[in-house]
């Protein structure tokens, strides 16, 4: 426990930011998955506190997922109600247990580098580009949206345009002076004076916002903000009221095969997000730490499992407030852990303060929590490693930009693997003439693994041996040689003889 805690200088400070980020993100979540606001909450307090004390990532945040959106919101209209899909909450849990007890987990570690940061770079281009209709007061697209297509028909950027129709000057007031506490506090303040490192820069950022917002209401200032351009968290009267925001799952829905259907559906796209999102947290620590991915499935399912119990929606490992937690100073997993904790008490204590924040204060935060995770200097970097470093990097971060989280994540993949495969086909043996001798020779020297798709370089390149010429085929360091190119060297002993080639085959049992 005293290790726990060894780190809470630096924890506290973050935690809190996450804090401030994670709530409106719970509560525009759960508005997207056609669920009670309060199931967002829930996820979120969860995800903090089960999830961050039963996982081993140090830096990692778990909480409802837009990416998952889609899926609660069909689920729930397919299955019938919410208590009957919170019951596929649960399943989903328990096989997420079990992939972790069968070791899957080892997924994460198959997803290249340049993926990951690409994956890191298109999100955060895509929170600046998603934050800043919230920044001029628009806000048609709910928080914590990274999908291209908007629930309104509309688009990423779309949205920047019909932003300029419906500029809020008290947003903008609100968004400036944010980023303004923020810069100065990073470049300027932190450096001169400790108590400035002592008191996080978002904080400051988000007492301002409600001082403003206090100033516009009482007509100290010609501006207002309405509603919407506020966080809006449920507030309970009394404690009956509030624990009556919590569900339970209707048990009977087990009979009902489509339950399994989605709680398969969601373990595995859950798990998937998580495995990225543990990757690409793991690239950002400072401390290069490595977690265990089959203990981060266990305790993401334990955290669904805790989470559709009492009415929460599912829960994954997420790299908004991930980056966020590290952006800010995390050291260890006390910060998430914190972060849940201030969840629940302030939703029980102080809800009307809390909406009191204008969420155009916290797309300053995210401003700068995009620009970290976008520097121009990665770009830079990855443009020096090469091509074949940087076209996976931007087929990432453009397919992003134009689909999703998971779609762009796959446009990556398959550039890598064209790469992989092209140098694949490209190195499959070593091929050496020596002209020294009365008949021209020939050698190749087969690679440790020859696959079937090295068939047609191997083909081609016997095809060009002249006639009348000196072959040696040796696979002797061969381990692996494919039953497709075993046969093509049969035949081509079976052809040699026709071109007057003397042929010779060393290590390799035909």
């Amino acid at each position: 426990m005293t290790k726990l805690f060894q780190n809470l200088r630096h924890d506290l400070p973050s935690s809190i930011v996450v804090f401030f980020v994670a709530v409106p993100l719970c509560l525009g979540i759960a508005l997207a998955s056609g669920a009670p606001l309060f199931s967002g909450i829930i996820a979120g307090i969860v995800g903090g506190i089960v999830v961050g004390y039963a996982s081993g990532s140090q830096l990692g945040v778990s909480g409802p997922a837009a990416g998952l959106a889609v899926i609660v919101l069909g689920a729930i209209a397919t299955l019938g109600s919410y208590e009957a899909f919170l019951v596929a909450v649960v399943m989903a849990g328990v096989l997420q247990i079990a992939m972790g007890y069968a070791k899957l987990g080892i997924i994460a570690y198959y997803f290249p580098t340049s993926v990951i940061k690409g994956m890191l770079a298109g999100i955060g281009l895509i929170i600046i580009l998603k934050q800043i209709p919230h920044a001029f007061g628009y806000h048609s697209d709910y928080e914590g949206d990274l999908s291209f297509l908007q629930p309104d028909g509309g688009t990423t950027f779309s949205a920047l345009g019909d932003m300029l129709n419906y500029i809020t000057p008290g947003a903008v007031l609100v968004s400036v002076v944010a980023l303004a506490i923020l810069l100065l506090w990073d470049l300027v303040l932190q450096k001169r004076h400790r108590i400035f490192q002592l008191v996080p820069g978002p904080v400051v950022a988000v007492v301002a916002g409600i001082v403003l917002n206090i100033l516009y209401q009482n007509g100290f200032l010609p501006f207002s903000l309405d509603s919407g351009q506020m966080v809006q968290l449920p507030v309970a009267d009394n404690a009956s009221e509030f624990f009556g925001q919590f569900t339970l799952p209707d048990i009977s829905a087990l009979a009902n095969t489509d339950v399994y259907v989605v709680a398969f559906v969601m373990a595995i796209v859950a798990s998937l997000e998580t495995l990225l999102c543990v990757e690409a947290t793991d690239k950002m620590d400072p401390y290069k730490r490595v977690t265990p991915t089959n203990r981060e499935l266990k305790a993401q399912g334990m955290g669904n499992i805790v989470s559709g119990l009492i009415g929460g929606l599912p829960i994954t490992q997420v790299i908004v407030r991930s980056s966020a937690n590290i952006s800010f100073g995390g050291r260890s997993k006390l910060s998430t852990i914190l972060h849940g904790a201030f969840i629940l008490i302030c939703v029980i204590l102080i809800p009307n303060i809390l909406n009191m924040i204008p969420l155009s204060t916290l797309a300053a935060i995210l401003f700068v929590v995009g620009y970290k995770l976008a520097k121009p200097s990665l770009f830079r970097q990855m443009y020096k490693y090469g091509w074949e470093q940087f076209l996976p990097f931007m087929a990432t971060i453009i397919g992003i930009l134009l689909t999703d989280l998971l779609v762009g994540i796959g446009i990556g993949m398959a550039v890598a693997v064209v790469i992989i495969l092209k140098n694949n086909y490209k190195n499959p043996f070593y091929f050496f003439r020596n002209g020294e001798k009365a008949r021209e020779e020939y050698i190749i020297h087969l690679a440790e693994e020859v696959s079937f798709l090295n068939k047609a370089s191997l083909m081609q390149q016997l095809n060009n041996i002249p006639a009348n010429s000196s072959v040696v085929i040796d696979g002797s360091r061969s381990k692996v040689v494919d039953f497709d190119v075993k046969e093509i060297i049969r035949d081509y002993k079976t052809h040699a003889p026709t071109l007057n080639i003397d042929l010779e085959i060393k290590g390799l049992n035909l």
